[in-house]
């Protein structure tokens, strides 16, 4: 059921402006994410479609999925995809405490670091993307993140992919009828949104490219 919209309204945006919503840009492009991996079969399905559009995206990964699943993220970011940080246990802000909730962003962020250091010695560690599980933290931890150097990364359009309730149908309309110019999307490569995501993602390279649209990863 889809409670929040898939549009995100601009009063929201307005009420939180130190978050990226979606990026400025009257090109067309668009910027795919994809939350919760890496997962086995799934983030490799997904890598292996975005390929067969010369498509780039952002990869919000949880830190215990890159432990465990090392050669799958080595895979994302050898195909110059962008890489940012979802929690290494994919936490619920409002039910962890601040110190706790930033101790587990930076166990991910030196994951990511030492990882990404080994397959590109000349990537550029100033640009650290943020996005919460579930889109939600308290203030205070989102300043704090803030005072790490961060860019939180929220989104312009939700596909609603990870919801069994939401069809084929509905998860693709959810995005043909709102993303546009800069809009940030949200995918996930999890087992949870694989029924919608596998039917409705190449549906949505293929919409856009027929509209001359790129897909690009986020650099801030």
């Amino acid at each position: 059921m889809q409670i929040i919209p898939a549009k995100t309204p601009g009063f929201v945006k307005t009420l939180f402006p130190s978050f990226v919503w979606n990026v400025s840009t009257t090109d067309p492009i668009i910027y795919l994410t994809f939350d919760d991996g890496p997962t086995p079969e799934i983030t490799d399905w997904v890598l292996q479609t975005l390929d067969s559009y010369n498509a780039k995206a952002t990869f919000f990964c949880i830190g215990n999925n890159i432990n465990k699943h090392p050669e799958i993220f080595e895979r994302i970011l050898k195909n110059k995809h962008a890489i940012g940080n979802h929690t290494y246990n994919h936490l619920k802000g409002w039910k962890h405490k601040t110190k706790n909730y930033i101790k587990d962003v930076l166990l991910t962020e030196a994951i990511i670091t030492s990882k990404s250091l080994k397959i590109n010695p000349e990537i550029e560690s100033n640009k650290k993307l943020f996005r919460p599980p579930y889109g939600k933290f308290k203030v205070k931890q989102s300043k704090e993140i803030l005072k790490l150097g961060y860019k939180i990364v929220l989104w312009d359009v939700l596909s609603y992919d990870w919801d069994k309730s939401v069809s084929n149908a509905t998860c693709l309309n959810n995005i043909t009828s709102a993303a546009k110019e800069g809009s940030i999307i949200v995918f996930h490569d999890s087992i949870k949104a694989s029924y919608n995501l596998k039917k409705v993602l190449p549906q949505v390279l293929e919409h856009y490219s027929a509209k001359g649209f790129k897909f690009k990863a986020i650099t801030l």
